[in-house]
């Protein structure tokens, strides 16, 4: 419990799945000896309970003019893309690419995991707006990355993707959404509380099995 990185060279689907059922969340980093999984058991995190979920009056507007989609699981491919074409300094790169690429395609094999994407489009041109990537355990979803259009027309469009996606996961009866670090601002504006890690292990240990 003093600890939170941690690294290792086992890139494999079944080690994954395990740190991830333990409550860590897995980044990477650059060595010499080449990418390594940078597994953290955080000394805190952000969770959104859905009944503390804020919604502004600029996303209320856009929701109210209804000239977007939003998706689950139809192009994951692309929103893996775009993180990278958005984030050249990122975390998601080679050997994390590949296992996420593994873990989706094996979905329906692994028992109480689920990678999934979550897409945010024009409703008139498809064009991708915003999007991210996580994981469903149970009935948790935990974010890995996102990104957003930085065109000025999709401006507030970042911030409703994570609301719809939050009422997405109040609505299929999640008990709550693990946002991960909770120092960005974007999620406290959102609703999140910030748990200690054993706070955070005490709801993830009922729920995550």
């Amino acid at each position: 419990m003093k600890n939170n990185y941690y690294w290792s060279d086992d890139w494999s689907e079944k080690f994954y799945i395990g740190l991830a059922k333990a409550g860590f969340i897995c980044t990477t980093y650059d060595t010499k000896g080449g990418l390594v999984l940078l597994p953290e058991l955080q000394y805190d995190y952000a969770i959104l309970n859905f009944k503390d979920l804020h919604i502004s009056k600029k996303v209320k507007k856009i929701m109210n003019e209804k000239n977007y989609e939003f998706c689950i699981n139809n192009r994951f491919h692309e929103v893996l893309e775009r993180f990278s074409a958005q984030h050249k300094y990122n975390w998601l790169k080679e050997e994390y690419l590949e296992l996420l690429k593994k873990l989706y395609m094996n979905n329906n094999e692994k028992n109480n995991f689920k990678i999934i994407s979550i897409e945010l489009t024009c409703k008139e041109s498809d064009e991708l707006i915003a999007g991210e990537v996580g994981y469903i355990i149970g009935k948790t979803y935990t974010s890995l990355s996102g990104f957003t259009s930085k065109e000025k027309k999709y401006t507030n469009y970042g911030t409703l993707q994570l609301v719809l996606l939050a009422k997405y996961l109040e609505n299929n009866d999640f008990e709550f959404w693990n946002l991960g670090h909770p120092h960005m601002e974007y999620k406290q504006r959102l609703g999140c509380k910030v748990y200690s890690r054993s706070e955070f292990l005490n709801k993830w240990n009922k729920e995550a099995n």
